[in-house]
């Protein structure tokens, strides 16, 4: 089966509903004062199906106080039914219709003359031909056009044909891609709860799938699917879908909001995109607030032109569209823009970049052409590559490009093959960006050795510190890449870095082991030796790693350290004491050392550690002979 949405458009009283309930024996027109009122006030829906195809119909208002509401049901339309009475012609909202349609990209449609029943023939040809001119130059040049009566039954037969010749004719949309319901219905049903409707604009859903309500974020359970009033399984793009969901109140949601799977879009406040004015709008200055419909929401936002401070009717230009409220969007999204006072349709767009950062006057303009022109591989490096040290991660990215998740992998990895991304912990980086990420690794390494001459290397902590936008796991991943980056327990350093002192540090160097081999079984500690030398404590601590790390001095503790000679000595003469004795006192300890205490403890909880003495209540069982 395939299916295609139909979208109504048309001046108010043009006999849009009439028209549908005549073709599919259902009135969309369900609230009780639009029956009242003979108008459609709010969307309505109903469903043709003809050989192996289910049209979806989307009933939209056609007065000018009610366009908002036309939009919320526009954005998921394949073609639409244009409508335009015979005893009328093109009016005001037709013209508005006609624009909105066409900023929104729709590609095929229909003009449907109704009410022909009402007028002679040659006025009904008159106005057909009314029609041509007025179609010319939009995506309605050369569709085809037919006079209809809802009330006679005249041409619907012709009209279903052509319905369906145009349909068969249309791009399917894909299911392949992320699932997104731009939300336009909220209602409960008495036994089942809250239930959400909508155009499946891209991607697949089934019955027990976890879903999240954007843009509050709210996570939920899939109870049940209906599509054109049967109960299914499973949804899919181009299908009008009705989705019962588990656990959330009415009131939670409203038209506007986006149902998704969890974790593949993320909201946005900002979009990057390509605006363009009707010739019949007034000029808009930068800055300007305007309203914004996207999908089924609606927000203001104020426009920053692009180097430009006012952009002319009819002209095209690149934009940063801030926004009051959050939305969902992909690279790829129509919009239409309204003014605020009065409000009346000014132009519409195309997103460019959903998740931009902010753009300034001085920004490269290399990425507008790039984000206008350029196929998908392009627009997904330039997109890796805008996010710099933060990197994309890869669900995120299918939820950016309105694309089949397939067509964004194949893209992603040609780009791999071409070693311009690299991807890290299902982040992709830009080459770019990982050898600044490797130059500035490499000068903190260096610049930190110059200033510790005698350190190993800097703690991991520290360097990590320095690139706090990139996620950890990556950073030390792309520290791995690099064969002259050296990572040893909690230190790294540069492979052709050496520990080495200077001539005044070699002289210190030479006093402390002296000192230290005079002092044998009563070695001073660190702050004693920095305060014999007239250095820094931290010098100190320096010397006596690095002599540690040559086997000079052997460490007892962070403040106390050993000539190698005098370690090698005591060893021996515990070793001598345990042939008579396998037990040892702190006391005994002190004596055959000739210490004090202030000494023996420390070499005995050294000791303790290396294994050679083991500690049982007040004494130390000898465990080396």
């Amino acid at each position: 089966m395939r299916y295609v949405i139909l979208g109504t458009a048309g001046h108010i009283d043009h006999g849009k509903s009439s028209l549908v309930m005549a073709l599919t024996g259902i009135d969309p027109d369900r609230l009780k004062e639009e029956k009242q009122r003979g108008i459609t006030i709010d969307l309505g829906f109903a469903d043709l199906r003809l050989d192996g195809l289910t049209i979806g119909i989307v009933d939209v208002p056609g007065h000018e106080r009610l366009i908002k509401n036309m939009l919320a049901g526009a954005g998921g339309i394949d073609i639409v039914l244009f409508v335009i009475a015979a005893d009328e012609g093109v009016m005001p909202q037709s013209r508005e219709h006609l624009a909105i349609c066409n900023l929104l990209g729709i590609k095929a449609g229909i003009v449907a003359v109704t009410k022909s029943d009402l007028v002679d023939q040659d006025i009904v040809e008159v106005v057909v031909e009314e029609i041509r001119d007025f179609v010319r130059g939009t995506f309605l040049e050369g569709a085809p056009i037919v006079p209809v009566s809802s009330k006679t039954g005249h041409n619907l037969d012709k009209l279903k044909m052509q319905l369906q010749e145009t349909a068969i004719g249309t791009m399917q949309k894909s299911p392949n891609g992320i699932f997104r319901l731009p939300i336009d219905r909220v209602f409960t049903l008495k036994g089942f709860g809250t239930v959400v409707t909508g155009t499946a604009v891209s991607g697949t859903i089934s019955v027990d799938d976890t879903v999240e309500i954007l843009p509050s974020g709210i996570k939920t359970k899939v109870r049940g699917l209906h599509s054109h009033n049967q109960q299914v399984k499973s949804g899919l793009a181009g299908q009008r879908l009705a989705v019962n969901l588990q656990g959330v109140g009415k009131d939670d949601l409203q038209r506007g909001d986006v149902l998704v799977h969890c974790d593949t879009v993320v909201p946005t406040v900002r979009l990057d995109a390509e605006i363009k004015l009707l010739k019949t709008a007034q000029p808009i200055k930068n800055r300007s607030s305007v309203h914004l419909h996207a999908g089924t929401s609606e927000t203001t936002a104020r426009v920053i032109l692009h180097k430009l401070e006012r952009l002319m009717p009819g002209d095209s230009a690149f934009a940063q569209l801030r926004l009051k409220h959050p939305i969902i969007a992909m690279a790829g999204d129509r919009f239409i823009i309204r003014r605020l006072s009065p409000v009346d349709t000014i132009g519409g767009g195309i997103v460019l970049d959903p998740t931009p950062p902010i753009r300034r006057k001085k920004d490269d303009d290399a990425f507008i052409g790039i984000y206008l022109t350029g196929d998908l591989k392009a627009k997904l490096e330039e997109k890796i590559k805008g996010n710099s040290l933060r990197g994309f991660n890869k669900q995120n990215l299918c939820g950016w490009a309105c694309q089949d998740i397939i067509t964004i992998d194949k893209a992603i990895g040609t780009l791999k093959q071409q070693g311009l991304v690299m991807e890290i912990n299902e982040t992709f980086f830009h080459m770019a960006h990982i050898n600044e990420i490797h130059k500035n690794i490499v000068a903190n390494l260096r610049s930190y050795h110059n200033k510790y001459p005698l350190q190993s290397g800097m703690s991991k902590e520290e360097l990590r510190g320095m690139f706090k936008q990139v996620d950890t796991k990556a950073f030390f991943k792309i520290i791995g890449l690099f064969n002259e980056i050296v990572t040893e327990k909690e230190l790294i350093r540069l492979a052709d870095f050496k520990p080495s002192l200077s001539q005044i540090d070699e002289g210190i160097k030479t006093k402390i082991l002296e000192t230290l081999r005079a002092s044998e079984f009563q070695p001073p500690a660190k702050q004693e030796l920095a305060a014999t030398f007239s250095i820094k404590e931290r010098q100190a601590d320096d010397i006596l790693k690095l002599l540690a790390k040559e086997g000079l001095l052997v460490r007892i503790n962070d403040s106390l350290y050993m000539d190698r000679g005098g370690y090698e000595k005591m060893l021996g003469i515990i070793r001598e004491f345990a042939k008579g004795k396998k037990e040892i006192t702190v006391s005994e300890f002190r004596e055959i050392l000739g210490t004090t205490r202030k000494y023996a403890l420390p070499f005995l909880e050294h000791l303790d550690g290396k294994k050679i003495t083991m500690r049982v209540d007040s004494k130390r069982k000898i465990l080396v002979g």
